[in-house]
């Protein structure tokens, strides 16, 4: 399965002789990238999540530096964002929390491996690991992607630039087509929103089912 991006040729070079000095000039280069999100691919990252949580799988989550952060704070929006009504609730953990074993990883064997060595603990086929990487080409990263592959799970990538080696890895990539980091990890939060927001309204609205169903049946988990 081919993964789906954003044109290459269609990057937007913020990197200009003109700095961005003021409010102003950031959102307005910000916008810029906005208008050139593939949001067809953000709506098919939030059908393979609703799926996942029709089939009662689990979903992995991590990233460094500030995807860390955001892999913590969507796994808040997924865990705890969508228990409404009783409900049953999200199997997600972001890799990322769990300090002690981070660590441990990365002093006893290989900082490369913190999030592989992790997956390897829990993964099952038809899992979904979500991984988060401004470059796409953080070895920690795909490194647990390729565990995650290797296990049968199904891949979704956050990442920008034109995608790294990231995206050659993943079955669905979402890149923010844009050189600038900061632009890259303000729309990387903007697009788990959208996508914890449409799964909010779904799971209220009763669409899950007929949502996953088609999901199912257009593509299937295992690889």
């Amino acid at each position: 399965m081919s993964s789906v991006i954003a044109p290459e040729n269609k990057v937007v070079n913020i990197s200009s002789p003109t700095p961005i000095d003021s409010a102003t000039d950031y959102f307005c280069a910000l916008a810029r990238v906005l208008k050139r999100l593939p949001y067809h691919v953000v709506d098919q990252i939030t059908t393979t999540l609703l799926h996942a949580y029709e089939e009662e799988r689990a979903v992995y989550l991590f990233g460094n530096g500030g995807s860390a952060a955001l892999a913590s704070h969507f796994a808040c929006d997924l865990g705890k964002g969508t228990a409404m009504n009783g409900s049953r609730r999200f199997r997600v953990l972001s890799l990322t929390d769990n300090i002690p074993i981070l660590t441990a990883w990365a002093n006893d064997s290989n900082y490369e491996d913190v999030f592989a060595e992790q997956l390897r603990n829990f993964v099952r086929p038809g899992d979904v690991v979500l991984a988060i990487s401004g470059s796409g080409n953080s070895p920690n990263v795909l490194n647990g992607l390729k565990v995650a592959r290797a296990a049968g799970a199904y891949t979704i990538g956050l990442t920008g630039f034109r995608g790294g080696k990231l995206k050659e890895i993943c079955h669905l990539c979402l890149i923010v087509p844009c050189d600038n980091m900061q632009f890259i990890e303000d729309l990387h939060l903007c697009v788990t929103h959208s996508i914890f927001s449409g799964l909010r309204s779904r799971l209220l609205s009763g669409l899950a089912s007929p949502a996953a169903e088609a999901w199912r049946n257009a593509v299937p988990f295992h690889p």
